[in-house]
């Protein structure tokens, strides 16, 4: 779960240790003094040409802080997870990317957890059926079209999650291609 560097052991994401990394990385990243950095986002100065040195150094500091936040939590992502789509440019862009991915994951466990205290036993489509009323209401127009173009009595759990996944990677491309204005 974590990897050393030097005596002290770094916090590392692997697929199901979401929640407990995530209160790892706030505590650490607070003891750093780069949390804030997190919280807040990050946008760098247009020009500083005309400013003063204190607010110069204010937006150096300030840029430094976010930037050193990015590699932490960037060390703190499992090498057989460390994708391109989890390096963003600022450190509150990769936190809030890595949070949205295993939120997801999370509510699906969440209802199968429920279903499996309850002792119910279930059929995949029930659980399908479960998991898509379940979702946030930003997956509103994808779960329609899952219940109008695939059986729901069919799809399996792994199926229904790899279309939510797809649905989640292509809005993360289009938000990194660069707008272009309409003629």
């Amino acid at each position: 779960m974590a990897a050393t560097s030097g005596a002290f052991p770094f916090p590392k994401l692997v697929k199901d240790n979401y929640e407990r990394w995530s209160i790892q990385m706030k505590t650490f990243l607070g003891g750093q003094d780069v949390w804030k950095a997190i919280e807040e986002e990050y946008v760098e100065p247009k020009n500083l040409a005309g400013s003063s040195q204190a607010m110069k150094k204010t937006a150096k500091e300030a840029r430094l802080k976010d930037q050193k936040a990015l590699s932490l939590i960037q060390l703190g992502v499992d090498d057989n997870m460390f994708l391109e789509d989890y390096t963003g440019h600022h450190c509150e862009e990769s936190m809030g990317f890595i949070g949205e991915c295993f939120q997801g994951h999370r509510q699906v466990e969440k209802v199968m957890n429920q279903l499996e205290k309850n002792s119910e036993e279930m059929e995949d489509s029930r659980v399908v059926e479960k998991i898509l009323r379940s979702l946030d209401p930003k997956f509103d127009h994808v779960v329609v079209v899952i219940e109008e173009s695939d059986n729901t009595e069919t799809i399996t759990v792994d199926e229904l999650s790899g279309k939510l996944q797809v649905h989640v990677d292509k809005i993360k491309r289009r938000n990194k291609e660069p707008v272009e204005q309409a003629l």
